[in-house]
């Protein structure tokens, strides 16, 4: 399953690119969700994130990519090499693109896979909404357009 969502931010995208720090990773926590932070490493080819999500259930993702694309934005990938119970497959691509306003839009593109197709389409809304959260707190971070 993919989610692909994005939200335009005032910021340029080298500006937004090194905001994604420590402090933005505990912005962005989904509500309702018991997640701890346990290691930031940042967002560099082979950095790694360990989260601690409660009942004794982990993930840990690595930064397998990072750098300039064509059209002189920035992206990084992380890639779960340990997932909760629910999840398979974890790879989410964050995409920072200068737009025509000056700005910059913020592309979260997420694949995932579970044990069940049925789970994938019920984990769907689910995540969607989480990562919609996200929207004003990027804003928050990198201004409104």
């Amino acid at each position: 399953m993919q989610i692909l969502l994005t939200t335009t931010v005032k910021d340029n995208a080298k500006t937004v690119f090194a905001g994604f720090t420590r402090e933005l990773f505990i912005a962005l926590k989904p509500p309702l969700v018991p997640l701890k932070l346990l290691r930031f490493d940042g967002c560099k080819t082979g950095d790694e994130v360990h989260l601690s999500l409660g009942f004794n259930q982990h993930w840990v993702s690595v930064i397998t990519q990072s750098g300039e694309t064509d059209s002189g934005g920035i992206a990084f990938t992380d890639e779960g090499v340990k997932l909760p119970f629910f999840l398979t497959y974890w790879k989410h691509r964050h995409i920072i693109e200068p737009n025509t306003a000056g700005g910059s839009d913020i592309i979260d593109h997420i694949t995932y896979k579970s044990h069940l197709p049925v789970l994938e389409y019920l984990l769907y809304p689910v995540l969607k909404a989480q990562f919609a959260a996200r929207k004003p707190v990027y804003r928050r971070f990198f201004g409104m357009p």
